[in-house]
């Protein structure tokens, strides 16, 4: 079983997103680009137009920089206890919503201030610093700032609902305000962030100096009423291990819960829940077998899945779960409406038995 990933896709989602907004853009890679592989969707992403790459975790910024990469890099997320001088000194900037944090970072930096950027809470209630706690946060910057153990180089923020014109609206104008507190305590920010993928696509009132593009970079439409041409990079493919006719009638899997209508062929495929196809998908996903779109049958096993092909016809040497959908095949959205989830779920969660194979 292998997940094909498409690095002219992710080069050409990253072109169209940079030809539809004002400002710089960050490629979101964290997660190892969303289960396609960090480093090399963070060369193609480069390549497509971004100048900024994003990451969770600090050590996912030094493994990019440890494979030669040297764009601007921003690691958002870390309790206060972790090791951070390995960032600082490989130019990773830090994101900082408390204190703690920021004191962290400072304690950090060596022969040059560590880079932060300040994040406010205008709406998530995640992290970012709750406005009664901003003035602090930025007056503790200020002070790192003269005593040369940190640089703002940004204040950003985060969107909570881009299907919610009025609450962009009000999180764009709080992060206007946090801006201003910052510049009258004598900061001075390079870059202002908010827009994620929906919002670099749809909401040019949100592109500020950066938006941060997540799910658009590896295809997937964040609005899919309104698509710009975005091209799913990743095709997840397994081969069928065996083929068995069997009577109508039959029950297919844990508590048989698919049973044949008709005399049939079930395919089995060794792709299951332990390498991220979501078990409650059963009853409504199809695959495709090179000719046709086919029922999964039953319940999907930790390893295994059964396919229902039809009584007669050629026997796939391989069925595709989800791709680009050009043959007709399944795309990982659709899979995420049988999932109730979302794509950027799955694709997170295809798992570390898929090999990755790398193209375009």
């Amino acid at each position: 079983m292998e997940a094909i990933v498409d690095l002219a896709a992710i080069a050409t989602n990253t072109k169209i997103v940079r030809s539809r907004t004002a400002g710089a853009v960050m490629a979101v890679v964290k997660a190892d680009a969303f289960g396609h592989g960090g480093v090399p969707v963070a060369r193609a992403a480069l390549d497509g137009g971004a100048t900024w790459l994003g990451v969770a975790w600090p050590g996912e910024a030094v493994a990019l920089r440890a494979a030669g990469i040297t764009a601007p890099i921003l690691a958002w997320l870390f309790p206060p206890a972790t090791e951070l001088s390995s960032a600082v000194a490989a130019g990773v900037d830090l994101a900082a919503s408390t204190g703690e944090q920021l004191a962290a970072i400072a304690a950090a930096s060596g022969d040059r201030p560590a880079r932060v950027h300040l994040k406010v809470d205008t709406g998530m209630a995640r992290s970012g610093a709750a406005s009664d706690d901003w003035p602090a946060l930025v007056a503790a910057a200020r002070r790192y700032e003269r005593a040369g153990r940190t640089e703002v180089t940004a204040v950003w923020s985060h969107l909570a609902d881009t299907d919610d014109p009025a609450l962009v609206a009000a999180q764009t104008a709080l992060l206007a305000e946090a801006m201003d507190v910052a510049t009258a305590a004598g900061l001075r920010p390079r870059w202002r962030h908010l827009a994620n993928s929906a919002a670099a696509l749809h909401h040019p009132g949100t592109h500020l100096d950066l938006v941060r593009v997540g799910i658009a970079l590896y295809g997937c439409e964040p609005d899919p009423p309104r698509p710009v041409g975005l091209r799913p990079a990743m095709t997840l493919r397994a081969p069928v291990v065996a083929v068995k006719r069997v009577p109508a009638g039959t029950g297919v899997s844990y508590r048989h819960q698919y049973v044949t209508s008709t005399d049939t062929r079930l395919a089995l495929v060794p792709v299951g829940y332990a390498d991220g196809i979501p078990r409650v998908a059963a009853g409504s996903a199809q695959v495709w077998t090179g000719t046709e779109r086919r029922p999964v049958a039953g319940v999907i096993s930790m390893d295994q899945l059964v396919v229902d092909i039809g009584p007669d016809g050629p026997e796939p040497e391989e069925i595709v779960l989800f791709g680009p959908g050009d043959d007709g095949e399944p795309t990982v959205a659709e899979w995420a409406e049988w999932a109730d989830t979302i794509p950027h779920e799955l694709l997170c969660r295809v798992g570390a038995r898929v090999e990755r194979r790398h193209v375009g």
